[in-house]
């Protein structure tokens, strides 16, 4: 992660574990200016979970930050759990949060899958919404899941084929399906094993420039098993909504100020699909990042996430002169 443009690191003020149902209990946090401007940081994967960085996007002394660990992700229990575990169940763990903290609005931040949950939620809640910060676009079309499991070959092929080799070569033509069945295995043995080589092959392809420390952190029990896990259950269920249905309904949120942040070379979340949600959300201010894949930590993208949040704090309102 880069230091250079994030704020200090800082501790929570506070944090806790929400019991959501009978199986999942969330790790929740806040961190920053406890009668500040609320933002709300929506981590990645699914089941990427959030790191100490997370809050370091945000000025302490004018934001209250909360960060949260959805669903079978980071501290919440049980890790890699993909069983009740769907987009409306994190937009309504999302206003289970929020109560608890009696937040009225706040601002959405979110990347990759962090960006199609924060979409989602605000689609599915616009009034506690006051904008949105968008990284590395994801909108879980069947396009985006084809491209992630197939086509990010063409630029790593060592890298597709060692992921490739992570399952029976009978079973290759449907590479999806299966890391499915060993990943949702009740044998941790084969989900692990499953998990690291999924994890791994993202970890390898999210920076412009590989990061061998990145790919070791991808591959342990800590990130893989919740990412691996939980992308292919998403990936394979279209994010439990409709074809497209973020880009069909836009129009819930086309009144709210947003920024969206996009790395050029993007190889996980390819420039096209920022470029689609910037068409049917003009209103949006769109930042392509000439030298940055697709992590959030790359130099060029943490400085315009953080002029982002920057360009939020006149108010609560987006201000574009900053």
């Amino acid at each position: 992660m880069t230091t250079d443009t994030l704020f200090p690191p800082i501790e929570p003020n506070r944090s806790g574990m929400l019991a959501v149902d009978e199986t999942h209990a969330l790790y929740w946090e806040e961190s920053g200016n406890p009668d500040g401007q609320p933002v709300l940081f929506l981590h990645g994967g699914p089941g990427a979970g959030t790191t100490a960085n997370h809050r370091r996007y945000f000025d302490p002394g004018h934001y209250r930050i909360v960060l949260f660990d959805q669903r079978g992700a980071g501290k919440s229990q049980p890790l890699g759990e993909y069983r009740d575990n769907t987009t409306a169940l994190l937009i309504s763990d999302i206003e289970k949060i929020r109560e608890m903290l009696g937040i009225e609005q706040w601002l959405i931040f979110g990347g990759s899958w962090g960006s199609t949950l924060a979409l989602a939620y605000g689609e599915a809640h616009p009034e506690r919404c006051l904008g949105f910060v968008l990284r590395g676009i994801f909108l879980c079309t069947k396009a985006e899941v084809e491209w992630f499991v197939n086509g990010m070959k063409w630029f790593f092929p060592e890298v597709h084929q060692r992921f490739t080799e992570g399952v029976p070569e009978a079973e290759r033509h449907d590479l999806l399906k299966a890391y499915a069945e060993r990943l949702f295995s009740s044998d941790p043995a084969i989900y692990t094993e499953a998990a690291r080589n999924w994890s791994r092959y993202e970890g390898s392809c999210i920076f412009l420039l590989p990061q061998a420390d990145v790919i070791a952190d991808f591959e342990s029990d800590a990130i893989s098993i919740g990412l691996g896990r939980l992308e292919a259950h998403y990936m394979i269920n279209g994010a439990f909504m409709r074809e497209d249905q973020l880009i069909q309904e836009i129009g819930r949120i086309r009144h709210l100020p947003a920024v969206i942040v996009q790395g050029r070379y993007d190889v996980v979340c390819p420039p096209v699909t920022a470029y689609r949600l910037h068409q049917a959300w003009p209103e949006a201010s769109l930042h392509v990042i000439a030298d940055a894949g697709h992590a959030g930590s790359e130099p060029g993208i943490a400085a315009a996430l953080v002029q982002a949040t920057e360009q939020f704090k006149l108010n609560g309102k987006f201000d574009p002169a900053i």
